[in-house]
């Protein structure tokens, strides 16, 4: 969707270029005077933390997002869908007539062997809605009643980076908006003093996981750059550069903040330039945050017991509890979209060591964080959505007479789901006895990225921005609203 300060500097650009080639005929004066009506309008653009007029299209079930990402791939086979004949097949080859012609990584597409391995550890049934996962997910399991386990995913990527980028930005390539910047431009900020969108990374306390977290995942493509995600670090100053220079007081950097939003206010009248637009909010939120971010993390006021909740490494910075605890904080102060991203999910050879503790670093903080909203009574109206780029390969990688780990797979994964308008303590979709292929609600990438804008007001084929001559969305041509994960 074009803005208003777009026409307008598209019809600014064109005339100005009219005028610069034929003043010596219309004259100086006159050029004046329509360029200072141009200059008038502009100044006049509406800016700031408003989204798009129409929007949300409808009334939305959730009013803040939450994405726990994990990177590298959760094995859905191990954690949430458990296959009883794998187990008497163990060490057997996954049928031809599974298998077709499933396009799998080059690390194992040449294999001559596909040995079945079960999940690495028992399945149990949690909640009075009996959902099945693995006794590694015990805080996670605990809440099934208020979960949607959706069993049905499936991507076309094979690979990390394109598989993270597939569902971040609706392509594999990089270079469109972020899902966080679509939703900040449709539907603004509602908070004055923090980012909209913010990013937070963490990794396996190992480092097991050499995938890096790239800024497009976040990014505004060619959106604004004001839409994109604040990466809030995880060692050091939270956000660089928010603090005054040494000898400089308080009110001498809101005077020159004056002076260049001054200048920068009359190089947007005359140009129109969404940058320069940026250039001006983004130095208020950054003086606005000198006071805003230091209180975020002042965790004085939590309870002991809250703390608890999120495990011992709630207070340690960086890691994956400490963005967990930040993040509700985040959206009590009005943040709409947080992303978290957490790297130690690609276990190729480390399977039967590595996933368990991935599983205690991260499935108590991510309970904890739904509890937390809960008791507040915020997981109405917050989506709180967990997984990752794929799943992991039903048989098993390295050697076949015992294989250590399991490839990337994207034919059929699983993620969790809860709050803002999710069907909860409902399991979603189903795939055959070795976990290869969905037999029932298959759900795409681009099918649940219409699902999550629905869910937040959103139309998604009408939240759109021309670009090149056409118009984009976040799930481009495709998507559909997957209506049985709606409460």
């Amino acid at each position: 969707m074009m803005t208003d300060l777009h026409r307008e500097n598209i019809a600014r650009v064109t005339r100005r270029q009219l005028f610069g080639s034929a003043a010596s005929g219309i004259g100086v004066a006159a050029l004046a005077a329509l360029l200072q009506g141009d200059q008038a309008q502009g100044a006049s653009a509406t800016r700031g933390a408003a989204g798009l007029p129409g929007l949300p299209h409808h009334a939305p079930k959730a009013k803040r997002v939450v994405v726990l990402w994990q990177g590298g791939g959760p094995s859905h086979i191990d954690l949430f869908d458990d296959k009883p004949l794998m187990r008497e097949m163990a060490g057997k080859d996954i049928p031809d007539s599974v298998r077709g012609m499933t396009r799998l990584s080059t690390m194992s597409s040449g294999y001559g062997k596909w040995p079945c391995v079960p999940a690495i550890k028992p399945h149990k049934s949690y909640g009075q809605c009996g959902t099945t996962m693995s006794e590694m997910l015990p805080n996670v399991g605990a809440l099934a009643d208020d979960l949607c386990l959706v069993r049905s995913m499936y991507t076309e990527a094979v690979n990390h980076a394109p598989g993270v980028t597939l569902f971040m930005t609706g392509a594999q390539v990089p270079g469109r908006p972020s899902m966080g910047a679509w939703l900040s431009y449709g539907l603004g900020s509602e908070t004055d003093n923090l980012p909209t969108f913010v990013v937070m990374t963490s990794s396996d306390k190992g480092k097991t996981c050499g995938q890096l977290f790239f800024d497009y995942y976040w990014g505004s493509g060619f959106l604004p750059s004001r839409f994109q995600g604040v990466r809030f670090r995880n060692s050091g100053d939270l956000v660089p550069y928010l603090a005054n220079p040494p000898g400089v007081s308080a009110a001498a950097r809101r005077a020159l903040l004056d002076d260049i939003a001054a200048m920068n206010a009359d190089h947007l009248a005359d140009y129109g330039d969404p940058e320069t637009d940026t250039r001006i909010s983004q130095y208020e939120m950054a003086f606005r945050m000198q006071s805003s971010v230091p209180e975020l993390v002042d965790f004085s006021g939590e309870s002991q017991a809250t703390l608890d909740r999120y495990g011992p490494d709630a207070l340690s910075k960086g890691t994956y509890a400490n963005n967990c605890l930040i993040t509700r904080r985040l959206l009590e102060r009005g943040v709409r979209f947080v992303q978290l991203m957490h790297s130690g999910w690609d276990q190729h050879g480390n399977l039967f060591t590595q996933l368990e503790q991935q599983c205690i670093d991260t499935e108590g903080p991510s309970a904890a964080l739904v509890r937390d909203l809960k008791d507040r009574g915020m997981l109405d109206d917050t989506l709180i959505v967990w997984g990752g780029e794929f799943g992991r390969t039903p048989f098993g990688q390295g050697d076949p007479a015992s294989p250590k780990g399991r490839d990337h797979f994207g034919k059929a994964y699983s993620w969790w789901m809860a709050g803002g308008g999710v069907k909860a303590g409902t399991v979603y979709g189903t795939t055959d006895d070795f976990g290869w292929n969905i037999v029932e609600n298959p759900v795409h990438v681009h099918d649940m990225q219409a699902t999550m804008l629905h869910l937040c007001g959103i139309d998604h084929t009408r939240l759109t921005f021309r670009y090149q001559g056409r118009l984009y969305r976040l799930t481009d041509v495709h998507g559909s609203v997957v209506q049985g994960i709606l409460a």
